[in-house]
Formats: C-alpha cells, sequence, structure tokens
C-alpha cells in the first residue's frame, strides 16, 4: 500500500519521550532511550520503517532489528495484520479516489484482526 495510506490511516505522532529528532521528528531511533522506549509501547502501535532493496523502505508493523532505520509510534493499531507501506526514492503522490481506495481496504483488512 500505498505511504500517504499509512499517514491517513494509523496517525504517528511523536511520543513525548522521543530524544532524538528522525523521520521528520515521528520516528524513534534504533538505539539508546528511544529503542527502550520502543520496546515497552504497546506493540500494536509499534512499526519499523526498514531498509529495502534499492533505496527503497517500508513500513511494517511491530518491532524489528534487521534493516531497521527508524520506529513510528500510531494512534491507531495495527493488530498485527500482515501489511506493508512503501516508501518511493522520488516523490509519489496518490490520487484521492486510489486514496479512499486503499483506505477502504485497508480498514476492512484492520477491523478483520481486531
Amino acid at each position: 500500500m500505498h505511504e500517504d495510506v499509512f499517514y491517513h490511516y494509523f496517525k504517528p505522532y511523536r511520543h513525548p519521550a522521543a530524544k532524538y529528532e528522525i523521520w521528520g521528528g515521528l520516528g524513534l531511533e534504533t538505539f539508546g532511550s528511544d529503542l527502550a522506549l520502543a520496546s515497552q509501547l504497546p506493540s500494536e502501535n509499534v512499526w519499523t520503517v526498514l531498509e529495502g532493496e534499492n533505496d527503497g523502505q517500508w513500513i511494517v508493523p511491530g518491532l524489528r532489528i534487521v534493516n531497521r532505520v527508524c520506529y513510528l509510534v500510531t494512534e491507531v493499531q495495527h493488530n498485527e495484520a500482515a501489511i506493508e507501506f512503501e516508501i518511493k526514492n522520488a516523490p509519489d503522490t496518490i490520487c484521492e479516489a486510489e486514496l479512499a481506495q486503499q483506505l477502504e481496504k485497508l480498514a476492512r483488512l484492520n477491523r478483520g484482526r481486531s
């Protein structure tokens, strides 16, 4: 799914206890007090940004260790749903109709997991 769907549906936010400025201010670092914080938060609200092939990145549910870039915390739980959000290298937008379609699909998927 497109990364815009992630931001619209799951609502990532900067945790008040975050120590470092990463991922536009939303991320938690992969070391030190930020890693400890990510490990203590409810797992259903934690995501990992992973480094992919060809310099691409992915946002995936849960706390991952391998190929991690940072962690994200969201208001809405992912309920361990098998979903991934692709982050393109070049600026990429999604039209309103496609965004609405993907949001509906995600809502059905995530409701089925709760």
